[in-house]
């Protein structure tokens, strides 16, 4: 009986888990719907709609399809996320941040607190940019994107900043809430979910073509097949491990004699998972977004070039991933911590010495293994855009997004199962509890 409470205990927390984080989603998923005051909505949906191949179409994908509908959040979670790239970075250079980082949890918030003024001041300038080059576009017929009854282009400017300002720091506020109260990591979750949101569309986009003969049924075949490769391949690579072998040292309570337990150290060969392409994606859209609000030819050449089809941007990409691949692993994973705690366990690697050797060997798979994965991931990220291009394909369709949505779905269902495996430890131990309380009785 004990059992059966606990876990049903165990099922309603992960149930108002689950139920806390749909709600937030579905809050986000309602607010790209709502419109900046001052906008010509469906000719701003028109001008995005011919935009959606270039950088509009990656900045979109990311923000869930609100900047086609220049929403309240049309600038979505990119600006939180450049902020903490900016201080991750800095916590590397400067003294001052490094020593809040060892400080624990105190220091951690309050880097995290400078990472939200960061991403205010991100958003405004963001905000005006879009806001100033917005009121000087009109859609492909000459209608202008500003609605017939705007009240000035100062007030406008100002409006919009504000409201696209709100609706950052609500969805960071929301993303939080989602990684506290719900399951899963909550800025992850939002990506992930503005992604999602565009499949149905994009889907049907393929349909009409192939109805109306612009697309080869058997190229549209080709690309689904495809697609579906790329997500086994990536569901793969995401759960696929290097096991490094260790050996604990037990004592025998018979006979005090020493025996060696085997076991091994997990190391994904994807250690960094989807942080590399979501932080190289954001640090090449800020460029490309404000080059968006300056005419001049050099602008005009660097946001042409910055494209996502283009040569310079895939290759600034494929730099960027392996940059950040090999830094967030380093700062995540600390080689010395692991060594210093198989050491305190009786642990050890076979034929390497315990302390700094193991700490070494430790670096020298974790590197070979970053290797790898940052090969992995350069071929996820680059080659479905490639073929998409190649195929003619009129929606964004790139493998980043793809990687965001098979690897956010894992780390979730993780989470999920992990949290139910937890429970269910819990009811054992208070039943096991309980009947050792009757035996005694």
């Amino acid at each position: 009986m004990a059992e059966q409470k606990g876990d049903s205990k165990g099922s309603g927390s992960l149930r108002s888990k689950i139920i806390f984080t749909l709600v937030c989603l579905a809050v986000y998923r309602i607010g790209v719907h709502i419109p900046t005051p001052g906008v010509n909505g469906l000719a701003v949906s028109e001008f995005f709609n011919s935009q959606n191949r270039g950088i509009f179409g990656l900045f979109n994908t990311f923000s869930g399809g609100a900047l086609s509908q220049f929403s309240i959040f049309a600038l979505g979670i990119m600006p939180y996320i450049s902020a903490s790239i900016i201080f991750q970075l800095l916590t590397s250079a400067i003294p001052f941040l490094e020593a809040l980082k060892k400080e624990g949890e105190s220091g951690r918030k309050k880097i995290s607190q400078y990472t939200r003024y960061a991403t205010v001041l991100l958003a405004i300038v963001q905000g005006y940019g879009m806001s100033s080059w917005l009121a000087g576009q009109t859609s492909q017929v000459g209608q202008s994107l500003l609605s017939s009854g705007s009240i000035g282009i100062f007030p406008f400017k100002f409006i919009t900043v504000l409201t696209l300002v709100a609706g950052t720091c609500f969805i960071m506020w929301l993303g939080d809430q989602i990684t506290e109260k719900g399951i899963g990591n909550g800025t992850s979750l939002i990506i992930f979910t503005g992604i999602a949101a565009a499949i149905p569309g994009g889907a049907q986009s393929l349909y009409e073509l192939v109805k109306n003969g612009e697309i080869n049924p058997v190229v549209a075949i080709v690309l689904l097949a495809f697609m579906v490769a790329v997500i086994a391949g990536v569901i793969f690579m995401e759960v696929a491990q290097r096991r490094v072998a260790i050996q604990y040292s037990q004592k025998l309570a018979n006979n005090n004699m020493g025996s060696l337990a085997s076991s091994h150290l997990p190391i994904k060969i994807n250690f960094a998972g989807v942080i590399p392409p979501i932080f190289a994606s954001s640090l090449l859209m800020f460029p490309s977004t404000l080059a968006q609000f300056v005419q001049a030819p050099w602008v005009n050449a660097m946001r042409d070039s910055l494209n996502p089809d283009g040569v310079i941007f895939n290759i600034l990409f494929v730099l960027f991933i392996i940059f950040f691949s090999f830094f967030y692993t380093d700062i995540v994973f600390n080689a010395d911590e692991v060594s210093e705690n198989l050491k305190k366990s009786g642990a050890f690697i076979p034929g390497i010495r315990a302390g700094k050797s193991t700490a070494d060997f430790i670096r020298y798979v974790l590197d070979r293994i970053n290797v790898l994965g940052c090969l992995y991931l350069c071929i996820v990220c680059i080659l479905p855009g490639l073929l998409a291009k190649m195929f003619n394909v009129p929606f964004y369709f790139g493998g980043t997004s793809l990687l965001i949505l098979v690897g956010v779905a894992i780390d979730t269902s993780q989470q999920i199962q992990s949290h139910l495996l937890s429970r269910k430890y819990d009811s054992f131990l208070k039943g096991v509890k309980i009947r050792s309380r009757r035996v005694q009785f």
